[in-house]
């Protein structure tokens, strides 16, 4: 329950940040967080640690806890960040265009080799395959595939693979998708790529892939999304060491 807590109090927190309620780009102290969202004070400290680890905010002592501008010109439309739910829904934005899903295929087939591998399977496990074309407003911007063992979600129906899965097993399951491992890379277009996300045959897409493992450090999904070159872009936050 305390996890779930804090996940809440970082996700308003994140809203409110790119939403400007915040104009001064100073975030109210501890103890007026932690009366406004009648939460305790280390749920508080634990969620604005995670938004310094992540660069959203900075900490200057003495004065307070201040939003990161260079956070707010970001025009990465790519969100990822360790230690929260790592739904794509919720990780893609872009200047408040509505992110929508068009769902392809979702069947039962049983893993290849790789996948077994890569999900920790046994032989007798299958996976759900599930092709979606993601979407702001209208515009495609990439193609995700990915792979889900069915007994880690029996209950996965086509309903809720026109949604957020990850936000579903969070809600229903109270489980989170807190860490990935990807990797990132660019390829010529496919001829689907080219349907599907309106490319022209010399245009490039990007390509994400990896494996997206649950709180507990259970392998949950296998995903393959290739983007649209021109979504192309990703902002991370170094912090070096002396």
């Amino acid at each position: 329950m305390a996890d779930l807590v804090y996940r809440q109090l970082l996700s308003t927190l994140k809203k409110q940040i790119v939403a400007g309620d915040y104009p001064n780009l100073k975030l109210p102290d501890e103890r007026s967080l932690s009366e406004q969202y009648q939460v305790s004070r280390s749920t508080v400290k634990r969620a604005l640690s995670i938004l310094a680890d992540q660069g959203i905010v900075f900490k200057k002592r003495g004065s307070g806890t201040f939003i990161n501008p260079l956070y707010l010109k970001n025009d990465s439309v790519f969100h990822y960040n360790n230690g929260s739910n790592l739904g794509v829904t919720d990780s893609f934005q872009m200047n408040g265009r509505k992110p929508g899903i068009s769902l392809l295929n979702f069947e039962v087939v049983r893993p290849q080799a790789e996948l077994k591998r890569d999900l920790f399977l046994k032989n007798d496990d299958f996976v759900y395959e599930i092709k979606r074309l993601r979407l702001f407003d209208d515009e495609p911007f990439m193609i995700e595939s990915g792979y889900i063992p069915i007994k880690i979600m029996p209950e996965l129906s086509r309903q809720i693979v026109s949604g957020s899965i990850f936000n579903y097993l969070q809600k229903e399951k109270n489980q989170a998708v807190t860490k990935s491992y990807l990797t990132i890379s660019a390829e010529p277009s496919t001829k689907e790529d080219q349907q599907q996300l309106k490319l022209q045959p010399n245009e490039p897409v990007g390509v994400m892939a990896g494996v997206f493992f649950l709180d507990d450090g259970t392998p949950f999904e296998y995903s393959r999304m290739r983007l649209h070159y021109k979504y192309m872009k990703y902002n991370t936050f170094v912090t070096i060491d002396d």
